[in-house]
């Protein structure tokens, strides 16, 4: 079994920056990759980034491209999301997540993953 307990987010005005973290606790070796997905009321949680623990390659929605990083630190089983140039439309419950499956596909699909966080709000105003 794996844990995962986020921390960071909030409020901040477009153009803002914020930074999410994601421990990971348990099992941590079985864990290929890592995610993070958002969503809003009344829509299907969408995939916004993920990394290969293995290399650290990462992978990238088009809509966060060039704007969000995505980043591990494995000493402290940490993974973490910074956001920057924010925009209104990023707003968001934001959620870390971490699959057991090794193959390379559906990267940023919702139910490819096993583990999730609990989420955190992210709310960017205009």
């Amino acid at each position: 079994q794996v844990q995962l307990v986020q921390s960071g987010g909030g409020s901040v005005q477009a153009g803002g920056s914020l930074r999410l973290s994601c421990q990971a606790y348990g099992y941590t070796y079985t864990i290929y990759y890592m995610g993070w997905f958002r969503q809003t009321p009344g829509k299907e949680r969408e995939g916004v980034a993920a990394i290969d623990t293995g290399d650290a390659t990462t992978y990238y929605a088009d809509s966060v491209k060039g704007r969000f990083t995505i980043s591990q630190d494995n000493a402290k089983n940490t993974l973490y999301l910074q956001m920057n140039s924010l925009k209104p439309e990023d707003t968001a419950m934001y959620y870390c997540a971490a699959r057991n499956k090794p193959n390379r596909a559906k990267l940023l699909v919702n139910y490819e993953y096993n583990y999730w966080g609990q989420g955190t709000q992210v709310t960017v105003s205009s």
